[in-house]
């Protein structure tokens, strides 16, 4: 069963030679958006399912050796993850005597 998730990467001094290295591999892992750099940081974020029973803590191990290997050494990896399809919501629901509450002059 897949389930969907929005995934966040924040990268920080990776190796500035190797950048986009960086930034494929992870899209290897992942289909991150557009990519933003400031300062040393790269992010990024993008929409995807996770399948085969893989957690995002998995995931997010998955993703941080494939940075590792692609900066060939360490970098600081921050993974955020959202379960999409557990969000909290909430739910209005309204009837005729709402509709006369709600249209009558105020």
């Amino acid at each position: 069963m897949s389930r969907y998730f929005s995934m966040f990467v924040r990268i920080s001094d990776a190796d500035p030679d190797r950048t986009e290295a960086v930034q494929q591999a992870a899209e290897g892992e992942w289909s991150f958006d557009a990519w933003h750099e400031s300062d040393g940081v790269l992010t990024s974020g993008g929409d995807g399912q996770l399948g085969g029973g893989e957690s995002d803590d998995e995931f997010a191990q998955r993703l941080a050796k494939a940075i590792w290997t692609a900066n060939g050494g360490f970098c600081e990896v921050e993974v955020h993850s959202t379960n999409l399809d557990d969000l909290p919501y909430e739910s209005f629901c309204f009837d005729q005597s709402d509709y006369v509450r709600l249209t009558a002059p105020s």
